[in-house]
């Protein structure tokens, strides 16, 4: 294991307990039915054990890390759109016309994209953080789509992003992505980590017909059948993942080290948390599910981590919007503990009472 990678996972401690439990004794204090407040209340006390104090501090400056790559897997036809699209989606996020930037700014978050992997030329522009390691990813229907060395590198990349982005101020991280033929390699990632059926864990992605599907499943099938998993997850990130699997995998590491909240997108950072939780369990404490995606392979994921979505709006578009539409849920669930009245303090009787 690199040295730099091994004292980030070090770093990454247990939520604070103490805080945590001063959280629930505080909802049974506040002037509302135990419980009634359902999963905002347990998203509270996890905001409040990421930061370690109770009642939590308001989350003010949200910021949307899109990770961008390119997949040599593209070439096996597993979807209708041609590989440009991935640079010129880079060049539209950078200009403010995509979908993540409507959505960013009715919630008031930044957004920058992060060059990974992508194929094409991208011009050096506001809000692109250039951590290319080559351009795409090899095939992988024919061998590992990474060397171990790239995945590293590009887990490192993802992890000094999350120090930038803390280092200026940001105080909740979401994730974003962006890469055409990246549900292909998600579904690979997401069989190899939960061993679950390829035909169960691939989907349509941006719009596959029915030959499409048939041709990622079998891609899918085949790259399994030829390397199944090891018990190393950047082993088995290098041979089916994405360079942008691979930041966003050190973006959740750097983020759990330094006591940031984090909301997931849909199944391609779904496929970096089951990379994140390979290498550190504790790291997906401090994440969030954002929204439960379309994809059947994010179904998986979020049964496998254990995480419960926040929103499901059959969303299938990836760059950051679940993440977005969740937002101010949890802004909301932090807002409860440091708002709300106790039966003491606004008179009110409590249920047992007479």
């Amino acid at each position: 294991m690199d040295g730099v990678l091994q004292a980030i996972m070090d770093a990454i401690a247990p939520l604070d307990a103490t805080a945590m439990t001063d959280a629930e004794e505080l909802q049974a204090q506040l002037t509302k039915p135990p419980g009634s407040l359902g999963v905002l209340e347990p998203a509270a006390a996890t905001l409040c054990g990421i930061q370690a104090q109770c009642p939590p501090t308001p989350l003010r400056r949200p910021v949307v890390a899109v990770f961008a790559g390119d997949h040599g897997v593209h070439a096996q036809g597993v979807t209708p759109w041609p590989q440009e699209v991935t640079t010129r989606m880079v060049e539209n996020i950078c200009q403010g016309g995509a979908a993540v930037n409507v959505l960013a700014r009715q919630v008031g978050a930044q957004v920058h994209v992060v060059d990974m992997g992508v194929a094409g030329d991208l011009a050096p522009s506001v809000g692109h953080i250039d951590h290319r390691v080559r351009r795409g990813t090899s095939d992988l229907a024919g061998g590992p789509a990474m060397t171990t060395d790239e995945a590293l590198e590009a887990i490192l990349a993802g992890v000094s992003v999350a120090d930038r982005l803390a280092e200026d101020g940001y105080d909740c991280f979401l994730t974003g992505d962006l890469g055409i033929a990246n549900t292909t390699a998600s579904a690979a990632l997401v069989c190899a980590f939960t061993g679950a059926d390829p035909l169960l864990a691939t989907g349509r992605g941006s719009g596959a017909d029915d030959a499409t599907m048939e041709r990622k499943v079998a891609v899918v099938s085949a790259a399994l059948a030829q390397r199944p998993a090891g018990a190393d997850p950047v082993e088995v990130l290098a041979s089916f993942g994405g360079f942008e699997h691979a930041g966003l995998t050190g973006f959740l590491l750097g983020a759990a080290a330094r006591r940031i909240p984090v909301l997931l997108d849909g199944v391609t950072a779904g496929a970096a948390a089951l990379v994140a939780r390979g290498l550190v369990p504790l790291a997906l404490d401090y994440c969030f599910a954002g929204h439960r995606s379309a994809e059947p392979g994010h179904v998986l994921c979020l049964h496998s981590l254990g995480l419960r979505p926040l929103v499901d709006l059959e969303l299938r578009l990836g760059e950051g919007t679940g993440a977005l539409l969740a937002f101010p849920i949890v802004q909301a669930a932090g807002a409860t503990l440091r708002e709300m009245a106790t039966f003491d303090a606004a008179g009110v009787p409590r249920k047992d009472e007479r």
